[in-house]
């Protein structure tokens, strides 16, 4: 029988507008910023506060990443976060925060995590300080999911996972799942071969590392997953994995 999570209560109705970090602005998190933007923007015409964007970069735009990634020839020499975060508070009266640095296990917490990088070291960075603040009180940096995003040439992965339990109702139609593996509880990333992960020194080595639509593929995926998480405030898939070279997408089952 199928199994249900029922997402964080807080998250359909909270009193202030939902924390979320977007950690990596490169080919996948820029396509995932200009995503959230229109997702806070659908969900305040529904009476929800929307959300709260703080953006993590330390990385410059560089010519390699013109066309790849939501940049333009005029961004070049600009740092990613500051640079997406500005055009988005411009485009939709938004005052979404970025900051031009890399992300620490001393940063601050919020609701939801996003992670589009490109490096084992910096998800588990990412998965210690999440397990050290998950039992933060303070609502409004309640760390509550972890959404990941992982891909090679044409191949991904989108993984949301809980970083504490979450409670679920006494009386549903079907069983219910509190808790949701996240990125490292499913896979050993000290196995993960990162060999060609980094940046690259032109637009054609950055193709023969990631096809020019597997950030933007693997961006909807993910960002969709989300919106069901409010939407429909229950999920039966917490991931998915992607094949652009067959075009087969292969569901996560909560449960499985």
């Amino acid at each position: 029988m199928k199994k249900v999570h029922f997402t964080d209560s807080y998250l359909i109705n909270p009193q202030h507008p939902v924390t979320v970090h977007l950690i990596g602005a490169g080919g996948t998190g820029s396509q995932v910023l200009e995503a959230l933007a229109r997702m806070d923007a659908a969900l305040i015409r529904l009476g929800h506060p929307g959300l709260y964007v703080t953006v993590f970069d330390a990385d410059e735009v560089s010519e390699s990443n013109i066309g790849r990634q939501l940049f333009s020839p005029a961004d070049i020499g600009l740092n990613k976060a500051i640079c997406l975060v500005t055009r988005t508070n411009q485009f939709f009266g938004l005052d979404w925060e970025a900051v031009p640095e890399m992300y620490s296990d001393d940063a601050p917490s919020a609701n939801i995590t996003i992670s589009c990088v490109d490096n084992v070291k910096s998800r588990l960075v990412i998965y210690q300080h999440l397990k050290q603040v998950n039992h933060i009180s303070d609502v409004y940096e309640s760390p509550l999911y972890w959404l990941d995003f992982g891909n090679t040439q044409q191949t991904g992965q989108v993984i949301l996972g809980t970083v504490k339990p979450i409670k679920q109702p006494k009386k549903a139609k079907y069983p219910t799942q509190a808790t949701l593996p996240t990125l490292c509880d499913m896979f050993d990333l000290t196995q993960v071969d990162e060999h060609n992960s980094g940046p690259s020194c032109s637009v054609t080595e950055a193709l023969r590392k990631q096809d020019l639509f597997i950030n933007s593929t693997l961006a909807q995926n993910g960002c969709a997953l989300l919106w069901k998480l409010f939407r429909e405030a229950k999920l039966e898939h917490h991931g998915v994995f992607l094949n652009l070279s067959t075009f087969k997408t292969n569901p996560i089952a909560v449960g499985a």
